[in-house]
């Protein structure tokens, strides 16, 4: 279990910085609410009214509160913009005037144009 500990911490803190943390706790809220409605009317109508919007519990007030918070820019997007001017550009394919051939000093391609030695040999080579 301690070897795991740095990759559970990791996941974790991947998860709150993407905002996971939240979406948990509005699981949470939901199934409160669904428990709480359930207690007075059949589960059908506990699901509507979990989940119609309009009757919203303490829980899932401060949970979308806490969410708009965190979700507030620290600078103002006009000053993140970059401006680029286009400046058209051609692109030309063409063949090349000259190349060069370059061949490895070691060259075993002539090997596969011999025969084998006949007969096979009966022990391995190296």
């Amino acid at each position: 279990m301690l070897a795991r500990l740095p990759k559970i911490v990791l996941v974790l803190a991947l998860a709150c910085s993407i905002g996971l943390h939240w979406t948990f706790l509005q699981a949470v809220a939901w199934t409160g609410m669904i428990a709480t409605y359930s207690r007075n009317a059949t589960l059908g109508e506990a699901l509507v009214k979990t989940f119609d919007g309009q009757h919203p519990c303490k829980l899932c007030q401060e949970i979308a509160k806490g969410a708009r918070s965190e979700r507030k820019p620290e600078c103002s997007p006009e000053s993140n913009k970059f401006e680029f001017s286009y400046a058209p550009t051609v692109f030309v394919f063409r063949a090349p005037t000259h190349f060069w051939e370059v061949r490895s000093a070691d060259d075993t391609t002539d090997w596969l144009t011999q025969a084998p030695p006949v007969p096979p040999p009966r022990i391995l080579p190296g």
